[in-house]
């Protein structure tokens, strides 16, 4: 059956091994339970159908058997009565439901072991509901918590390659720059300004010379 099948793989199923390969593990979950008390729910109305399937064979075994001894009593008065024509027509009605108690005892074992199937399927899907809802939510929590780390290890991993403190070393670099600029160009404004002075005071010592020299010449 069908259904049976889908019982057997949700009864097989590793909640653990659903959530690994789970995109949304949450999701995921809820589904497998979901789908879980679905199935349950078919196969108890499968469960009933059967039994009453069973009990429903049971009484038209038993009828059969009734109208097989009732018509085989009929077979022996009919002989008692000397009359061998209807006794043969009892026995032919008595024989066909004969096979028929043949027909029904088969149906009747095979529908037997459905119903223990199924029986047997509902017990453990029904034990594997209740672990199932049991672990959902630690499994739930322990996914949480796995992916909180998670993002808090990313976030930590990008900080060191090239994150925020790459950013900060960058800008630090560029300050300690224009610090390393401003300071060459001031040195050069004091190195032109003392260049000037020194002209301005070789110029002064030249014309003192030139007019010592105009003095001593008379000029």
């Amino acid at each position: 059956m069908a259904l049976l099948e889908r019982v057997s793989t949700l009864i097989r199923a590793n909640l653990n091994d659903l959530i690994d390969r789970a995109e949304h593990p949450e999701t995921m979950i809820k589904q497998v339970i979901l789908d879980m008390e679905n199935q349950l729910m078919q196969v108890k109305t499968q469960v009933a159908i059967a039994i009453a399937d069973e009990h429903l064979l049971k009484r038209k075994k038993t009828e059969a058997e009734e109208k097989e001894a009732e018509f085989t009593r009929k077979a022996e008065l009919a002989l008692d009565k000397k009359q061998e024509d209807l006794a043969r027509v009892a026995l032919e009605r008595s024989l066909s439901y004969r096979q028929l108690i043949e027909g029904f005892a088969q149906q009747l074992s095979d529908q037997t072991v459905q119903v223990e199937n199924l029986k047997s399927a509902l017990q453990k899907l029904d034990q594997k509901l209740v672990e199932a809802r049991s672990r959902s939510e630690l499994l739930i929590a322990e996914h949480r918590r796995a992916r909180a780390v998670s993002k808090a290890a990313d976030a930590h991993s990008a900080m060191n390659a090239g994150g925020t403190s790459s950013h900060f070393g960058r800008m630090e670099d560029k300050v300690r720059h224009a610090g390393a600029v401003s300071q060459a160009k001031t040195g050069m404004l004091q190195d032109d300004n003392e260049a000037r002075l020194e002209t301005l005071s070789k110029d002064d010592r030249v014309d003192k010379l030139l007019a010592d020299l105009k003095a001593r010449k008379g000029l």
